[in-house]
C-alpha cells in the first residue's frame, strides 16, 4: 500500500522473463536436450555434473532451473515439474534453498570456489541440491582445479550444471567429467511461432509485419528477439520507423539490382540522417540479402509470406547467383571492418559502390559476375529465332552423286587418266572454284612477302586441309600486288589443280593475319625442271589405287627401276681384280 492507502502498482517485467519456460515442453528449438534430461528424471539416471553451453539466448540457464524444479518437485508429472508446490514456486523466484546460481564471470577466483566447495556437503530441505554456473569458462584455471575434485565426486545429493557460450575454453578436464549437451538458435518458424504466441499472450497488439522485423533482428535468439518485442510494443510508434527501415532496404537492394550506385548512397544518407547506425544497417541489408539468397537457391528456407518470397525470388534472380554471393561476402567484410574503422560509414559506402558497379571492383569475384552477367545476355539473345540462311544458286550447287555411289571416291589413276582442261578452266564436273575474297578495306594492309613466307614455313602450310597442303606444298610466295599476295606454282598443270582448293588457303591466311587475304597464282618461271609435281612412275597406265587428296602425295617420288642383281661369278671378279674364269 502506499501513503495515501491505495494499492502499489504492480512492477512490469520484461517479456523474456515474464514468458521464460517452467518445464521442459515449453523449451522450443532445444527437443534433443529436454527429452533426454526427463528421460533421466523418470528413469532416476540424474548425472552429477552436466555441461550446457551454446549461444545466448538459446535456454540453458532455463532449462538448468527446470532441471532443479524437476529434481525437487514434491509431485512430477511424467518427470515434469508440477508448478504448484513449494519448491517449483520458490526455485524461478530464485528464493530455493536447493538451487545456488553463480556467475563465474563476475566469481572467478579461488575465494568463491573454494566457498561453494565447502559448502557443497551441507544439507537442504529438497532431495537434490544443484549447482548452476553461468559463463563456467570465465573460471580462471586456480579456480577451475579447487572445483575438479568436488566436480568429479560430489556429494549423493549434489549436481552441477555448468552453462558456457563458448565450451572451447572451458578446461578439458572440467568437460571430461560433465555431460555435455549443446543448445543451437532458434530455426526462423520457431522464433516466428515464439514472437506470435508471446503477442497474443501479452495482448501486444503488435502487427504482423512488425513481428517478422523483430523474429530477424532475433537471430536465433529467443531473448534478443523478446526484448525487441518488448521495445517495439513499448515504442508505440514503431510503425513509421519500420516503414523507415524497410524502406531503406528496398532502396539498397533495388539499386543493387539495377547497378545505380547513386540510389544506394542516397538510400545510405537518408538512413544515417535518422541516427541509423552504419553497422546496423550493413546487418540488416546483409540479412535481406540472405533472403533474397535463399528465396532462389531454396524457396522453402525463406521467411516472410508469398509475396514477400516471390519479391524477393525476382530481386536474386536479377542479381545472379555471382552477384549476391559477391555481395553478401563484401557486406559482411565491410562488417567486420566497420568495427575498427575511424568512420564506419564510409567502410560501408566504398563496400556498396563496389557491389553495385563490377567494373570498378578489380576481384576475381567481380570479373565472374561480370561473365555470368555476359552469358545470361547471351542466352537471353539466343531465344531469337537465327534468320533462316540464303538459299544456294542452282548454278553453285553440287551435283548429286549417282546412285550407289555415296561416299565413294575415284581412284588416283582413275583422275589422273581423265581428259584435262586447259590451263585455267574447270574440268567438266569438277567442283567449282571459288570466288577470290574481296580485296583489304582501305587502311588496313596486307602482310609483306616476308610474312607471309615466314608465316608459311612457320606451320600454316601445315595446317591445312590435305588435299591444298598437297597441292600448294611446291608452290611459293613471289610478292604482294595490287592488292593481292602472288603465289606461284611450278606449272600449268598443277596450277589448275591449286585452283580449286585456292578457296581453303585463302581463308588460312585470313584467319592468320586478320585481314581478307587474297590470292593470284601464277606459273613460276623460275623453277628449276622437275621440280614440278611428283608423278607416279605407272600413273599414266591407271593402275595405281590411292585417293587424290592422299596427305603424302607431295612427298611420293618417282619410282626407278631396281638394278639387275650380279651373279656369283660377277662378284668374285670384283672381289679379285684381274682374276679370270677358267673354263
Amino acid at each position: 500500500m502506499t501513503a495515501d492507502g491505495s494499492p502499489e502498482p504492480e512492477q512490469y517485467q520484461s517479456l523474456y522473463r515474464r514468458f521464460r519456460p517452467r518445464r521442459f515442453a515449453e523449451v522450443r528449438g532445444q527437443e534433443h536436450v529436454t527429452t533426454a534430461l526427463r528421460n533421466a528424471v523418470r528413469d532416476g539416471r540424474v548425472g552429477h555434473a552436466y555441461l550446457f553451453s551454446g549461444p545466448r539466448g538459446t535456454g540453458k540457464t532455463s532449462t538448468a532451473r527446470i532441471l532443479a524444479a524437476a529434481l525437487n518437485c514434491a509431485a512430477p508429472v511424467d518427470a515434469e515439474p508440477c508448478g504448484a508446490c513449494e519448491s517449483c514456486v520458490a526455485v524461478p523466484r530464485g528464493t530455493s534453498l536447493d538451487v545456488h546460481e553463480l556467475d563465474a564471470a563476475s566469481n572467478n577466483g579461488v575465494d568463491a570456489m573454494r566457498e561453494l566447495v565447502s559448502r557443497a556437503a551441507l544439507a537442504t530441505p529438497g532431495r537434490w541440491k544443484v549447482y548452476i554456473v553461468d559463463e563456467v569458462h570465465m573460471l580462471s584455471s586456480a579456480a577451475a582445479n579447487t572445483l575438479l575434485k568436488t566436480l568429479e565426486e560430489p556429494p549423493p545429493h549434489v549436481a552441477f550444471v555448468l552453462a558456457t557460450t563458448d565450451p572451447q575454453k572451458v578446461l578439458p578436464t572440467i568437460r571430461s567429467r560433465t555431460q555435455h549437451y549443446e543448445f543451437g538458435l532458434l530455426p526462423p518458424s520457431q522464433l516466428a511461432a515464439l514472437l506470435s504466441d508471446v503477442n497474443a499472450a501479452a495482448d501486444l497488439g503488435v502487427a504482423a509485419d512488425v513481428l517478422d522485423l523483430v523474429a530477424r533482428r532475433g537471430r536465433g535468439s529467443a531473448r534478443d528477439a523478446l526484448s525487441a518485442l518488448d521495445q517495439a510494443a513499448a515504442a508505440g510508434s514503431a510503425g513509421p520507423q519500420l516503414d523507415d527501415i524497410l524502406g531503406t532496404e528496398q532502396d539498397l537492394v533495388e539499386g543493387l539490382c539495377e547497378r545505380d550506385a547513386g540510389r544506394c548512397l542516397r538510400a545510405v544518407e537518408a538512413a544515417c540522417n535518422t541516427g541509423r547506425d552504419p553497422r546496423r544497417i550493413a546487418t540488416e541489408l546483409l540479412e535481406e540479402l540472405r533472403e533474397l539468397f535463399l528465396a532462389t537457391a531454396a524457396p522453402d528456407l525463406g521467411g516472410g509470406d508469398e509475396a514477400d518470397r516471390r519479391r524477393r525470388a525476382g530481386q536474386g534472380s536479377r542479381l545472379g547467383p555471382a552477384g549476391l554471393l559477391r555481395a553478401m561476402e563484401m557486406l559482411g567484410q565491410a562488417a567486420i571492418d566497420m568495427r575498427d574503422a575511424l568512420e564506419p560509414r564510409i567502410t560501408l559506402e566504398v563496400a556498396i559502390v563496389r557491389v553495385a558497379q563490377p567494373d570498378v571492383d578489380v576481384s576475381r569475384a567481380a570479373v565472374l559476375e561480370r561473365l555470368e552477367r555476359l552469358e545470361r545476355r547471351v542466352a537471353s539473345l539466343g531465344d531469337v529465332a537465327p534468320a533462316a540462311p540464303p538459299a544456294v544458286p542452282p548454278a553453285v550447287a553440287p551435283a548429286a552423286p549417282p546412285p550407289g555411289a555415296a561416299g565413294a571416291r575415284a581412284a588416283l589413276g582413275a583422275i589422273r587418266s581423265r581428259p584435262q582442261s586447259p590451263a585455267g578452266a574447270p574440268t567438266p564436273g569438277a567442283a567449282p572454284v571459288p570466288e577470290p575474297p574481296p580485296a583489304p578495306e582501305p587502311g588496313r594492309a596486307l602482310p609483306s612477302r616476308d610474312d607471309l613466307t615466314k608465316a608459311w614455313g612457320d606451320g600454316l602450310l601445315g595446317s591445312l586441309p590435305g588435299r591444298a597442303r598437297s597441292r600448294f606444298a611446291s608452290g611459293r610466295f613471289v610478292a604482294v600486288d595490287g592488292g593481292r599476295a602472288v603465289f606461284a606454282i611450278p606449272n600449268e598443270h598443277f596450277l589448275a589443280r591449286c585452283r580449286e582448293v585456292q578457296g581453303d588457303v585463302e581463308a588460312a591466311l585470313g584467319a592468320h593475319f586478320g585481314v581478307p587475304v587474297a590470292l593470284r597464282l601464277v606459273v613460276d618461271d623460275e623453277a628449276a625442271p622437275g621440280t614440278g609435281r611428283p608423278v607416279l612412275a605407272d600413273e599414266d597406265a591407271g593402275g595405281v589405287d590411292e585417293e587424290e587428296d592422299d596427305d603424302d602425295a607431295a612427298s611420293v617420288t618417282r619410282r626407278e627401276p631396281p638394278p639387275a642383281l650380279a651373279s656369283p661369278e660377277d662378284r668374285l671378279k670384283q672381289a679379285f681384280p684381274g682374276a679370270e674364269e677358267v673354263g
